[in-house]
């Protein structure tokens, strides 16, 4: 009787597809030179897109780091044994984010909480969900105010003017003594413009802009997927905020899951934050597919922010590297 049940359980359990992890630097390449081919008549160059592929397929949760300010801090390196395998091209160039940055922003808020630095409030909630869900840059805004103790507001002083700066790079600094480059997490996002201080200290000082690089943003999306990012129950925290439903009905192309979402085959699983302006289209995504596997894409792409379907042709090329 027990082989019966055995046969049974083995007969009505489902198939389960297997797959073998693809070599990374290969998939990369070609994902490259498809997009340059396929884009060559809208004169897309080899200067003006980034990409960075990590696999999590096999990437276990390993213990949160400690907190910079610890004693016991050792802040882990991008190229420590535990990272998972990864491949990038241009990965290590600085770009600008747009609403990409928000994601970093996100995971300082939650350190901010854990260390005491910031009270967790109904209106910070609501905050850090419509800066990621909506890509609202005046929640946006909220949350740096609190994150670096600065505000928006006429022009000051040239003493204070300092000050603040300092103060606002708060978050740059603390990305930066975990081991991170290419990162400068400084300013606010904005529709109109920057008035008053925010227009002052880029006059100012140096640097002008928010940057990232494909290669820090892979680390720190793998991170949060992995359960390394503050902790654990934070890394679910933020990996729920950044849930998408690729089969979303939404008729705006423009809505997060339309950047690498339409590529994915039934039942694939994505987490992401885009960004976009006039000049950039951008996607971190993290998707897990039928048949097992799991991956995080980063795409960063520069004076073609009108091609949609560049973003398209690029993570079609490595999902299809991991199904087949």
């Amino acid at each position: 009787m027990r082989r019966l049940a055995l046969a049974a359980a083995l007969f009505l359990a489902p198939a389960v597809t297997s797959f073998a992890t693809p070599a990374l630097q290969p998939l990369v390449d070609r994902a490259v030179q498809t997009a340059l081919d396929q884009f060559a008549a809208q004169k897309l160059l080899p200067t003006q897109f980034a990409l960075t592929l990590v696999d999590l397929s096999s990437s276990p949760s390993s213990p949160s780091p400690p907190s910079p300010t610890s004693p016991t801090s050792s802040p882990s390196s991008p190229s420590s044994p535990s990272s998972p395998p990864r491949a990038s091209y241009r990965g290590d160039v600085p770009i600008y984010p747009a609403s990409v940055i928000k994601l970093f922003y996100l995971a300082a808020a939650h350190r901010w909480l854990e260390d005491g630095k910031l009270a967790d409030t109904p209106e910070l909630r609501r905050a850090m969900k419509d800066m990621i869900v909506d890509s609202s840059n005046d929640a946006t805004h909220y949350i740096i105010d609190l994150l670096t103790g600065t505000t928006s507001g006429p022009e000051l002083p040239d003493a204070e003017i300092k000050t603040w700066f300092d103060h606002r790079n708060a978050v740059t600094r603390y990305f930066a003594s975990l081991g991170y480059t290419g990162v400068l997490a400084h300013k606010k996002p904005w529709g109109d413009g920057p008035y008053g201080r925010e227009s002052q200290a880029i006059r100012l000082f140096e640097p002008k802009r928010n940057m990232l690089t494909t290669d820090a943003t892979a680390r720190l999306f793998a991170e949060i997927a992995t359960g390394q990012c503050v902790t654990a129950a934070r890394s679910a925290e933020m990996m729920t905020l950044l849930s998408r439903d690729p089969r979303t009905p939404d008729p705006d192309p423009d809505h997060q899951a339309k950047f690498t979402g339409p590529v994915l085959p039934p039942g694939a699983k994505l987490w992401s934050k885009a960004g976009w302006t006039s000049q950039t289209r951008h996607d971190a995504a993290s998707i897990e597919l039928p048949n097992g596997a799991k991956f995080l894409l980063v795409i960063f792409t520069t004076d073609h922010a009108n091609e949609r379907t560049l973003l398209h042709t690029v993570a079609r090329v490595i999902v299809d590297g991991f199904v087949k």
